[in-house]
């Protein structure tokens, strides 16, 4: 998400935040007093977000990991922030007691589109690697068949791009899908029709 082209609103405590987004229309994410609101996803942006948590979704079933896609907020203490990710899981028990934003994800996705893509890369993610429980980053592009993995290592984080016509693998979650699934019913624009600008 591109600071430069959102509603800001300044000097916000925490409490204040939430007390405020459990009443607003629309979706805000928190970063240290400051309040941005979100502008809305394009089709295939939803798409992408719906196949891939539908799928992680069938793969956890049954077992102490939860899935959210999109409304749910995570709290990054060290950022002093709140976000909503497009796709989070988490395997914390701790997280069942948190119903307003969860804490320890073991995995975040977030897709790419053009207005968040440089947040989504730069400040976004310089907050989540402050989790210590995030193993996983993804990154799956909503413009092109294009996806990353960022896994934790001991040194830092070690970036695996996925063939497009390849295998996504989570290794946080013993998971593993063919692109083609989470690409399911995206058509991307065409180069002489692109799709209309966004105010």
């Amino acid at each position: 998400m591109s600071k430069s082209n959102l509603a800001q609103v300044y000097g916000i405590s925490p409490e204040d935040y939430l007390a405020g987004e459990a009443l607003s229309p629309i979706r805000h994410e928190y970063v240290a007093g400051e309040v941005f609101a979100m502008a809305g996803a394009t089709e295939e942006h939803a798409t992408i977000a719906l196949n891939l948590a539908a799928l992680l979704r069938a793969q956890v079933r049954g077992g102490p990991c939860r899935v959210y896609i999109a409304d749910m907020k995570l709290r990054v203490e060290a950022a002093d922030a709140f976000f909503y990710p497009d796709v989070l899981v988490t395997c914390d028990a701790r997280d069942a007691a948190e119903p307003l934003a969860k804490r320890h994800p073991s995995l975040i996705c977030e897709v790419l589109s053009e207005s968040t893509e440089a947040y989504d890369r730069g400040g976004k993610f310089a907050a989540y690697r402050t989790i210590e429980s995030l193993s996983e980053y993804l990154l799956i592009d909503s413009r092109r068949r294009a996806l990353e993995v960022f896994r934790r290592q001991p040194d830092g984080w070690l970036l695996t791009p996925v063939a497009p016509d390849g295998w996504l693998e989570l290794n946080s979650l013993g998971f593993r899908c063919a692109v083609d699934a989470l690409y399911e019913d995206v058509l991307f624009p065409s180069p002489a029709n692109p799709p209309p600008s966004q105010p």
